[in-house]
């Protein structure tokens, strides 16, 4: 097993093997999970445009429909563009905290959804909305609670 630092000093051939052996911290049950929160936030997000979400937003609401409709939708490039780079920057303080703030963000997300359930402009009542909604922030959840599991049992103190 890599100790500290040495599992991020690895060289591409070595990655692999790394990998297998659970010493990368992004490997096997981790990346599973945040990807299926991130799976889960985009392809919401794909249903939010068909439920009209930017009538919810607090800057977009007040748009033109047409015009807020195109925001939301170009809004998505960068945002998912900083949360896709910023995950697994090469950093290694940089993605790891992008992750748990993203993972936190999806868990806040699916609260403030079901607070916003009785809302008239609150259109997500299909049950495919709220597996979506429920499960990235449900598998978010999972992802932070591994995280600090696996740093409790390895005595990890900082990142």
């Amino acid at each position: 097993m890599l100790s500290g630092d040495e599992r991020y000093l690895l060289d591409q051939s070595q990655i692999g093997d790394a990998c297998r052996l659970w010493a990368y911290p992004l490997c096997g049950v981790y990346v599973a999970l945040y990807y299926l929160a991130l799976a889960f936030l985009i392809t919401h997000e794909l249903d939010a445009v068909t439920h009209s979400e930017w009538r919810l937003l607090f800057v977009l609401r007040d748009l033109e429909e047409a015009i807020a409709a195109q925001a939301f939708v170009a809004l998505h490039v960068p945002l998912l563009f900083a949360v896709l780079w910023y995950s697994h920057h090469t950093r290694r303080k940089i993605g790891y905290w992008t992750r748990v703030g993203v993972a936190a963000f999806l868990i806040v997300h699916m609260l403030v959804h079901f607070s916003l359930s009785g809302a008239p402009q609150y259109d997500f009542d299909g049950i495919l909305s709220r597996i979506l909604i429920l499960s990235s922030g449900t598998f978010a959840g999972f992802y932070l609670i591994s995280q600090w599991r696996s740093r409790e049992a390895n005595g990890e103190r900082e990142v």
